[in-house]
């Protein structure tokens, strides 16, 4: 099955790459980091020390300092995506009668989400310098458990707002900081939280508006071509009906970068979808990635106690609104005018 180890080969490696962005999450507690770390360890007793020193610092360069590569590599996958969708399955889809709004829709979405990208990576993510710290120290309360008073950031010598955190891509202070992403090459923070939530709905729905129109092409080819209806000869000479395997086979040796490309884009979806409803559940509880993150930690409880028989602190949101406020709050950051005419 010369398909099935060709498309082996591309999930071990797209999987592989999915595993190593994990990796360079920031997060040194979770289980993916710890496995790889574990056998990085026993790596080491193998490959030479000055291969591993160059190995390091280019990990370093990659993952842990700001930089433009995966800003070049996501629009080279873009380019790819769409270079592919245009020169064949716009064409096929076109010859085949689509209707031209739909086959248009993939580029209305890439002109959004390039507005997005772009705003979300040239903004102010809400950088925290001396002149406005007095002003974002007003804006939210401290929760005395995953925010205490008092905090001072070593790097930028100066006490740490409420929901506040230090970003070491970028070596700034960041209000509401969510997380550094590469992507972007900037922090998501309290300004630009809602170009990102835009950029990756948009990036979602083009992935999956490709997968739906690219699948809907190749299931009008089967059905043109009546091939499920038909039979094949094995190497043994024996003679089968078409199975879903033979006819996946079929139009991989037919189409195969248009397949390439299904499989692709079908897998992002998967990963953006889930990743979106993630980001849509923290928009609506008023909660940043960080502090999803930090508040696993603890229980959860609808008063802020030391419980007596473990002394563990139980942590509750206290910044969540309600649904529509916290909603809201993403597209309209709150400011100090604001919190006073409230108060």
């Amino acid at each position: 099955m010369d398909f099935l180890t060709l498309f082996l080969v591309y999930l071990c490696v797209v999987l592989t790459t999915i595993a190593l962005l994990c990796m360079c999450s920031g997060r040194k507690e979770s289980f993916l980091t710890r496995c790889i770390n574990g056998a990085s360890q026993v790596l080491s007793f193998v490959i030479p020390t000055q291969l591993q020193r160059v190995t390091q610092k280019a990990l370093h360069r990659l993952f842990h300092t700001r930089s433009c590569l995966f800003v070049v590599l996501h629009i080279a996958l873009q380019a790819a995506v769409y270079g592919e969708y245009t020169w064949e399955v716009f064409v096929y889809c076109w010859e085949l009668q689509f209707h031209l709004l739909l086959l248009l829709l993939p580029y209305l979405l890439l002109a959004g989400n390039m507005g997005c990208f772009i705003l979300c990576s040239r903004a102010n993510p809400g950088i925290i310098t001396k002149s406005n710290h007095v002003s974002f120290v007003k804006i939210y309360a401290y929760d005395g458990v995953l925010f205490q008073k008092g905090i001072v950031c070593p790097t930028c010598n100066m006490e740490k707002p409420a929901r506040s955190k230090h970003c070491s891509f970028c070596s700034i202070c960041v209000h509401r900081f969510d997380h550094h992403c590469v992507w972007v090459n900037n922090c998501i923070g309290a300004f630009n939280a809602k170009y990102f939530f835009l950029y990756l709905f948009t990036l979602t729905a083009m992935a999956a508006t490709i997968a739906i129109i690219t699948a809907a092409f190749l299931i009008q080819v089967v059905l043109l071509s009546n091939m499920m209806h038909g039979s094949y000869i094995d190497d043994q000479g024996q003679e089968h009906a078409v199975e879903i395997l033979f006819l996946i086979q079929h139009l991989f040796l037919t189409f195969p970068r248009i397949v390439f490309m299904l499989s692709f884009v079908i897998l992002l979806t998967l990963v953006l979808g889930a990743y979106c409803c993630f980001n849509l559940y923290l928009a609506l509880t008023n909660q940043t990635s960080n502090e999803w993150y930090k508040s696993r930690r603890y229980g959860y409880s609808h008063h802020l106690t030391l419980q007596p028989h473990d002394r563990r602190v139980v942590y509750k949101n206290i910044y969540s609104k309600g649904v529509w406020m916290n909603l809201k709050e993403i597209f309209k950051p709150p400011t100090v005018l604001e919190r006073k005419k409230k108060t």
